[in-house]
Protein backbone atom coordinates (compact mmCIF):
# COMPACT_ATOMS: atom_id res chain seq x y z
CA UNK A 1 0.00 0.00 0.00
CA UNK A 2 1.54 3.47 -0.83
CA UNK A 3 0.10 5.66 2.05
CA UNK A 4 -1.67 8.82 1.77
CA UNK A 5 1.61 10.60 3.87
CA UNK A 6 4.91 9.32 5.42
CA UNK A 7 7.45 10.38 7.65
CA UNK A 8 11.29 10.44 8.04
CA UNK A 9 13.20 9.34 10.32
CA UNK A 10 17.09 9.05 9.34
CA UNK A 11 20.06 8.44 11.71
CA UNK A 12 20.38 12.05 12.82
CA UNK A 13 16.56 11.98 14.19
CA UNK A 14 17.29 8.67 16.34
CA UNK A 15 21.15 10.59 17.58
CA UNK A 16 18.45 13.25 18.34
CA UNK A 17 16.31 11.33 20.68
CA UNK A 18 18.83 8.82 22.08
CA UNK A 19 20.83 11.76 23.09
CA UNK A 20 18.19 12.85 24.95
CA UNK A 21 17.08 9.60 26.28
CA UNK A 22 21.50 9.44 27.66
CA UNK A 23 20.61 13.35 29.41
CA UNK A 24 19.62 14.12 32.42
CA UNK A 25 16.48 15.32 31.48
CA UNK A 26 13.32 13.65 29.47
CA UNK A 27 10.98 16.37 30.20
CA UNK A 28 11.19 20.12 30.26
CA UNK A 29 14.70 20.12 29.59
CA UNK A 30 16.74 22.30 27.14
CA UNK A 31 15.35 20.59 24.23
CA UNK A 32 12.28 22.68 24.12
CA UNK A 33 13.57 25.85 24.07
CA UNK A 34 15.89 24.84 21.41
CA UNK A 35 12.95 23.78 19.32
CA UNK A 36 10.49 27.07 20.03
CA UNK A 37 14.16 28.96 18.65
CA UNK A 38 14.06 26.65 15.37
CA UNK A 39 10.40 27.68 14.59
CA UNK A 40 11.39 31.56 15.62
CA UNK A 41 14.13 31.26 13.46
CA UNK A 42 11.83 29.78 10.67
CA UNK A 43 9.13 32.04 11.08
CA UNK A 44 10.13 34.95 12.12
CA UNK A 45 7.67 35.27 14.84
CA UNK A 46 8.99 36.67 18.48
CA UNK A 47 7.68 33.84 20.15
CA UNK A 48 6.66 30.22 20.10
CA UNK A 49 5.42 28.18 22.42
CA UNK A 50 5.65 24.07 21.95
CA UNK A 51 3.02 21.84 23.61
CA UNK A 52 1.97 17.81 23.17
CA UNK A 53 -0.60 18.50 20.17
CA UNK A 54 -1.74 21.26 18.05
CA UNK A 55 -5.40 20.49 19.40
CA UNK A 56 -3.61 21.59 22.82
CA UNK A 57 -2.22 24.35 20.88
CA UNK A 58 -5.63 25.76 20.27
CA UNK A 59 -7.05 25.37 22.95
CA UNK A 60 -4.40 27.77 25.01
CA UNK A 61 -4.83 29.79 22.11
CA UNK A 62 -8.27 30.85 22.34
CA UNK A 63 -7.89 30.99 26.33
CA UNK A 64 -5.05 33.49 25.81
CA UNK A 65 -7.65 35.66 23.60
CA UNK A 66 -9.89 35.60 26.15
CA UNK A 67 -12.14 33.29 24.79
CA UNK A 68 -15.15 32.35 27.29
CA UNK A 69 -18.75 31.58 27.58
CA UNK A 70 -21.19 33.35 25.16
CA UNK A 71 -18.61 34.41 22.54
CA UNK A 72 -18.30 33.19 19.16
CA UNK A 73 -15.91 31.17 17.48
CA UNK A 74 -16.14 30.95 13.82
CA UNK A 75 -13.89 28.70 11.46
CA UNK A 76 -13.89 26.59 8.34
CA UNK A 77 -16.28 23.66 7.90
CA UNK A 78 -13.20 21.75 5.75
CA UNK A 79 -11.27 21.03 8.42
CA UNK A 80 -10.32 18.27 11.08
CA UNK A 81 -12.83 19.06 14.38
CA UNK A 82 -10.10 20.21 16.25
CA UNK A 83 -10.54 23.07 14.44
CA UNK A 84 -14.04 23.90 15.73
CA UNK A 85 -13.69 22.02 18.94
CA UNK A 86 -11.25 24.32 20.51
CA UNK A 87 -13.76 26.89 20.95
CA UNK A 88 -16.77 24.30 22.60
CA UNK A 89 -13.70 23.62 25.21
CA UNK A 90 -13.65 27.40 25.63
CA UNK A 91 -17.80 27.42 25.98
CA UNK A 92 -18.16 29.61 23.71
CA UNK A 93 -20.30 28.93 20.92
CA UNK A 94 -18.91 27.78 17.22
CA UNK A 95 -19.84 28.64 13.59
CA UNK A 96 -18.54 28.30 9.83
CA UNK A 97 -17.91 30.24 7.28
CA UNK A 98 -18.33 28.05 3.61
CA UNK A 99 -14.93 27.83 1.34
CA UNK A 100 -13.98 29.38 -1.56
CA UNK A 101 -15.20 26.99 -3.80
CA UNK A 102 -11.11 27.09 -5.94
CA UNK A 103 -8.71 27.18 -2.92
CA UNK A 104 -11.37 25.45 -0.52
CA UNK A 105 -10.02 27.48 2.34
CA UNK A 106 -12.61 30.03 3.90
CA UNK A 107 -13.95 32.78 1.37
CA UNK A 108 -12.70 35.95 2.33
CA UNK A 109 -16.03 36.84 0.62
CA UNK A 110 -18.32 34.60 2.36
CA UNK A 111 -16.62 35.89 6.00
CA UNK A 112 -17.39 39.15 4.80
CA UNK A 113 -21.20 38.73 3.87
CA UNK A 114 -21.44 36.74 7.26
CA UNK A 115 -19.87 39.57 9.43
CA UNK A 116 -22.39 42.14 8.45
CA UNK A 117 -25.41 39.74 9.10
CA UNK A 118 -23.42 39.23 12.59
CA UNK A 119 -23.58 42.84 13.25
CA UNK A 120 -26.88 43.59 12.74
CA UNK A 121 -27.93 41.11 14.92
CA UNK A 122 -25.10 41.33 17.39
CA UNK A 123 -23.31 38.64 17.37
CA UNK A 124 -20.05 39.32 15.97
CA UNK A 125 -17.30 36.42 16.50
CA UNK A 126 -14.05 37.49 19.16
CA UNK A 127 -12.22 34.74 17.33
CA UNK A 128 -11.42 33.51 14.06
CA UNK A 129 -9.83 30.04 13.10
CA UNK A 130 -8.36 30.58 8.92
CA UNK A 131 -7.20 26.93 8.07
CA UNK A 132 -4.48 26.61 5.28
CA UNK A 133 -6.03 23.64 4.18
CA UNK A 134 -3.78 21.39 2.76
CA UNK A 135 -0.49 24.09 3.10
CA UNK A 136 -1.82 26.31 1.41
CA UNK A 137 -2.14 30.12 2.99
CA UNK A 138 -5.73 31.60 3.08
CA UNK A 139 -6.09 35.26 1.53
CA UNK A 140 -4.64 36.31 5.09
CA UNK A 141 -4.80 40.13 4.20
CA UNK A 142 -8.22 40.15 3.51
CA UNK A 143 -9.12 38.23 6.19
CA UNK A 144 -7.14 40.83 8.84
CA UNK A 145 -8.45 44.01 7.27
CA UNK A 146 -12.49 42.58 8.34
CA UNK A 147 -10.17 41.70 11.64
CA UNK A 148 -9.52 45.37 12.00
CA UNK A 149 -13.08 46.53 11.09
CA UNK A 150 -15.07 44.02 13.18
CA UNK A 151 -13.06 43.78 15.67
CA UNK A 152 -12.04 39.74 16.15
CA UNK A 153 -9.10 38.25 17.04
CA UNK A 154 -7.57 35.60 14.57
CA UNK A 155 -5.39 32.50 15.07
CA UNK A 156 -3.93 30.85 12.12
CA UNK A 157 -4.56 26.91 11.40
CA UNK A 158 -1.67 26.36 9.88
CA UNK A 159 -1.52 22.85 10.95
CA UNK A 160 -0.92 21.97 7.01
CA UNK A 161 1.07 24.59 6.40
CA UNK A 162 4.84 24.92 8.00
CA UNK A 163 7.38 25.51 5.24
CA UNK A 164 4.88 27.67 3.23
CA UNK A 165 4.96 31.09 2.46
CA UNK A 166 2.54 34.01 1.95
CA UNK A 167 3.98 37.17 -0.12
CA UNK A 168 6.99 36.02 0.03
CA UNK A 169 7.28 35.39 4.20
CA UNK A 170 7.16 32.42 6.08
CA UNK A 171 3.74 30.98 7.57
CA UNK A 172 3.77 31.44 11.31
CA UNK A 173 5.08 35.24 11.26
CA UNK A 174 2.18 36.26 12.11
CA UNK A 175 1.87 39.19 10.49
CA UNK A 176 -1.81 39.27 9.54
CA UNK A 177 -2.90 36.93 12.96
CA UNK A 178 -2.47 37.00 16.52
CA UNK A 179 -1.43 33.96 17.02
CA UNK A 180 -0.01 30.88 14.49
CA UNK A 181 -0.78 27.01 14.99
CA UNK A 182 1.63 24.22 13.59
CA UNK A 183 1.59 20.38 13.77
CA UNK A 184 3.87 17.73 13.75
CA UNK A 185 2.03 15.35 13.27
CA UNK A 186 3.58 11.93 11.95
CA UNK A 187 2.10 12.44 8.49
CA UNK A 188 2.94 16.37 8.67
CA UNK A 189 5.68 18.11 6.96
CA UNK A 190 7.94 18.22 10.00
CA UNK A 191 7.11 15.95 12.96
CA UNK A 192 7.83 15.45 16.48
CA UNK A 193 5.96 12.18 16.86
CA UNK A 194 3.12 14.00 18.34
CA UNK A 195 3.41 17.50 18.98
CA UNK A 196 2.61 21.22 18.03
CA UNK A 197 3.42 24.56 18.88
CA UNK A 198 1.75 28.45 19.03
CA UNK A 199 3.67 31.37 17.78
CA UNK A 200 2.71 35.33 18.59
CA UNK A 201 4.74 38.11 18.08
CA UNK A 202 2.95 39.14 21.58
CA UNK A 203 5.09 38.62 24.93
CA UNK A 204 1.53 38.91 27.00
CA UNK A 205 -0.13 36.07 24.56
CA UNK A 206 3.50 33.98 24.62
CA UNK A 207 3.41 34.32 28.81
CA UNK A 208 -0.56 33.32 29.14
CA UNK A 209 -0.04 30.48 27.14
CA UNK A 210 2.99 29.78 28.15
CA UNK A 211 1.47 29.46 31.87
CA UNK A 212 -1.98 27.61 30.23
CA UNK A 213 0.50 24.74 28.89
CA UNK A 214 1.78 23.80 32.07
CA UNK A 215 -0.77 23.99 35.31
CA UNK A 216 -0.65 27.62 35.04
CA UNK A 217 1.85 27.22 37.86
CA UNK A 218 5.11 29.69 37.78
CA UNK A 219 8.56 29.90 39.32
CA UNK A 220 8.99 33.55 37.92
CA UNK A 221 8.71 36.15 40.47
CA UNK A 222 7.25 38.70 38.44
CA UNK A 223 4.08 36.99 37.83
CA UNK A 224 3.48 35.85 42.12
CA UNK A 225 1.54 37.36 44.68
CA UNK A 226 3.28 37.56 47.15
CA UNK A 227 7.25 37.26 47.68
CA UNK A 228 9.14 33.47 47.15
CA UNK A 229 9.52 31.72 50.13
CA UNK A 230 12.77 30.53 48.50
CA UNK A 231 14.20 28.25 45.94
CA UNK A 232 11.71 25.35 45.69
CA UNK A 233 8.55 28.01 45.67
CA UNK A 234 6.16 28.16 42.81
CA UNK A 235 2.68 29.54 42.64
CA UNK A 236 -0.35 28.24 40.13
CA UNK A 237 -1.66 31.60 39.05
CA UNK A 238 -3.92 30.00 35.94
CA UNK A 239 -6.02 27.13 35.75
CA UNK A 240 -3.98 25.24 33.23
CA UNK A 241 -3.32 21.76 31.62
CA UNK A 242 -0.67 19.20 31.43
CA UNK A 243 0.47 19.82 28.06
CA UNK A 244 4.11 20.43 27.70
CA UNK A 245 6.07 18.53 24.90
CA UNK A 246 8.58 16.56 25.87
CA UNK A 247 12.63 16.75 25.30
CA UNK A 248 12.30 13.33 22.98
CA UNK A 249 9.99 15.07 21.09
CA UNK A 250 11.48 18.74 20.81
CA UNK A 251 14.95 17.04 20.23
CA UNK A 252 13.14 15.09 16.98
CA UNK A 253 11.42 18.25 15.84
CA UNK A 254 15.16 20.03 16.26
CA UNK A 255 16.03 17.30 13.99
CA UNK A 256 13.66 17.76 11.62
CA UNK A 257 13.89 21.26 11.66
CA UNK A 258 17.54 21.42 9.77
CA UNK A 259 15.72 19.49 6.25
CA UNK A 260 12.56 21.26 6.47
CA UNK A 261 12.89 22.92 2.92
CA UNK A 262 14.12 20.11 1.39
CA UNK A 263 10.74 18.60 2.64
CA UNK A 264 8.73 20.83 0.96
CA UNK A 265 10.77 21.13 -2.04
CA UNK A 266 10.12 18.33 -2.33
CA UNK A 267 6.32 17.92 -2.04
CA UNK A 268 6.48 20.80 -5.06
CA UNK A 269 8.29 18.47 -7.44
CA UNK A 270 6.01 16.12 -6.73
CA UNK A 271 2.78 18.03 -6.99
CA UNK A 272 4.42 19.49 -10.52
CA UNK A 273 4.89 16.00 -11.83
CA UNK A 274 1.26 14.89 -10.73
CA UNK A 275 0.09 18.36 -12.64
CA UNK A 276 1.37 17.13 -15.69
CA UNK A 277 0.48 13.52 -15.48
CA UNK A 278 -3.29 14.31 -14.49
CA UNK A 279 -3.66 16.87 -16.81
CA UNK A 280 -6.01 15.28 -19.07
CA UNK A 281 -8.31 13.20 -16.47
CA UNK A 282 -11.85 13.89 -15.21
CA UNK A 283 -10.76 15.16 -12.70
CA UNK A 284 -9.77 19.36 -10.99
CA UNK A 285 -5.94 19.52 -10.36
CA UNK A 286 -5.40 22.09 -7.52
CA UNK A 287 -5.61 25.55 -7.49
CA UNK A 288 -2.97 28.17 -6.41
CA UNK A 289 -3.77 31.51 -4.99
CA UNK A 290 -1.45 33.68 -6.16
CA UNK A 291 1.45 35.27 -4.08
CA UNK A 292 1.06 31.99 -2.00
CA UNK A 293 4.05 29.08 -1.71
CA UNK A 294 1.84 25.66 -0.19
CA UNK A 295 2.98 23.58 2.25
CA UNK A 296 1.94 20.88 0.07
CA UNK A 297 0.92 18.47 3.05
CA UNK A 298 -1.82 17.49 0.98
CA UNK A 299 -2.30 16.57 -3.12
CA UNK A 300 -6.20 16.74 -3.60
CA UNK A 301 -8.34 16.15 -6.91
CA UNK A 302 -11.78 16.75 -7.22
CA UNK A 303 -13.41 14.02 -9.64
CA UNK A 304 -15.86 15.41 -12.11
CA UNK A 305 -18.64 13.16 -11.76
CA UNK A 306 -20.77 13.91 -15.03
CA UNK A 307 -17.50 12.61 -16.79
CA UNK A 308 -17.11 8.95 -15.35
CA UNK A 309 -19.49 6.09 -14.66
CA UNK A 310 -18.14 5.39 -11.25
CA UNK A 311 -19.39 7.50 -8.05
CA UNK A 312 -17.10 8.89 -5.84
CA UNK A 313 -17.10 5.82 -2.85
CA UNK A 314 -16.48 3.50 -5.97
CA UNK A 315 -12.94 5.68 -7.04
CA UNK A 316 -12.15 5.82 -3.50
CA UNK A 317 -12.21 2.18 -2.61
CA UNK A 318 -11.00 0.68 -5.60
CA UNK A 319 -7.89 2.42 -5.40
CA UNK A 320 -7.46 1.33 -1.92
CA UNK A 321 -8.26 -1.81 -3.19
CA UNK A 322 -5.46 -1.86 -5.54
CA UNK A 323 -2.90 -0.30 -3.03
CA UNK A 324 -2.84 3.07 -3.26
CA UNK A 325 -3.75 4.42 0.33
CA UNK A 326 -5.82 7.50 -0.78
CA UNK A 327 -7.80 9.72 2.28
CA UNK A 328 -10.38 12.20 2.37
CA UNK A 329 -9.45 15.64 3.96
CA UNK A 330 -11.79 16.21 5.45
CA UNK A 331 -15.62 15.74 6.25
CA UNK A 332 -17.44 18.86 7.09
CA UNK A 333 -17.32 19.58 10.74
CA UNK A 334 -21.23 20.94 10.58
CA UNK A 335 -22.11 17.33 9.33
CA UNK A 336 -20.77 15.28 12.26
CA UNK A 337 -23.47 14.16 14.72
CA UNK A 338 -22.31 15.80 17.94
CA UNK A 339 -22.68 19.56 15.48
CA UNK A 340 -26.00 18.35 13.82
CA UNK A 341 -26.99 18.58 17.90
CA UNK A 342 -26.80 21.70 17.75
CA UNK A 343 -28.28 22.64 14.66
CA UNK A 344 -26.59 22.80 12.05
CA UNK A 345 -27.96 20.68 8.81
CA UNK A 346 -27.02 19.53 5.22
CA UNK A 347 -27.02 22.64 2.99
CA UNK A 348 -25.93 25.31 5.96
CA UNK A 349 -22.21 25.28 3.90
CA UNK A 350 -22.80 23.99 -0.07
CA UNK A 351 -19.22 24.44 -1.33
CA UNK A 352 -17.99 22.51 1.37
CA UNK A 353 -20.61 19.88 1.00
CA UNK A 354 -19.87 19.82 -2.73
CA UNK A 355 -16.28 19.58 -2.24
CA UNK A 356 -16.25 16.72 -0.12
CA UNK A 357 -18.86 15.13 -2.40
CA UNK A 358 -15.45 15.19 -5.14
CA UNK A 359 -12.67 15.18 -2.78
CA UNK A 360 -9.44 12.68 -2.70
CA UNK A 361 -6.47 12.74 -1.20
CA UNK A 362 -3.80 11.33 -3.38
CA UNK A 363 -0.86 9.99 -1.81
CA UNK A 364 2.03 12.72 -0.68
CA UNK A 365 5.30 12.79 0.86
CA UNK A 366 8.23 13.82 0.14
CA UNK A 367 10.45 10.07 0.09
CA UNK A 368 7.74 8.79 -2.67
CA UNK A 369 9.27 8.10 -5.55
CA UNK A 370 8.52 8.49 -9.28
CA UNK A 371 7.95 4.87 -9.55
CA UNK A 372 5.35 4.89 -6.89
CA UNK A 373 3.91 8.31 -8.30
CA UNK A 374 3.62 6.81 -11.22
CA UNK A 375 1.81 3.98 -9.63
CA UNK A 376 -0.77 6.30 -8.65
CA UNK A 377 -1.67 7.43 -11.82
CA UNK A 378 -1.44 4.07 -13.74
CA UNK A 379 -4.41 2.70 -10.79
CA UNK A 380 -6.50 6.17 -11.34
CA UNK A 381 -6.54 6.07 -14.98
CA UNK A 382 -7.80 2.27 -14.79
CA UNK A 383 -10.14 3.05 -12.22
CA UNK A 384 -11.55 5.97 -14.03
CA UNK A 385 -11.36 3.77 -17.31
CA UNK A 386 -9.23 5.99 -19.09
CA UNK A 387 -6.60 4.14 -21.34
Amino acid sequence: MIPYGKQEIIQQDVDSVISVLQSDFLTQGPQVPAFEKSLTDHTGAEHAIAVNSATSALHIACLALGLSEGDWLWTTPITFVASANCGLYCGARVDFVDIDPKTYNMCAVALEAKLKLAQQNNCLPKVVVPVHLCGQPCDMKAIRGLAEQYGFAIIEDASHAIGGRYEGDPVGNCKYSDITVFSFHPVKIVTTAEGGAALTNSAELAQKMDLLRSHGVTRDESLMTIESHGGWYYQQVELGYNYRMTELQAALGVSQMTRLDDFVEARHRLAKRYNQLLAELPVTLPYQLPGTYSGLHLYVIRLDLDKITKTHREVFDSLRQNGIGVNLHYIPVHTQPYYQEMGFKLGDYPHAEHYYREAISLPMFHLMTEQQQDEVVRVLRHVLEVE
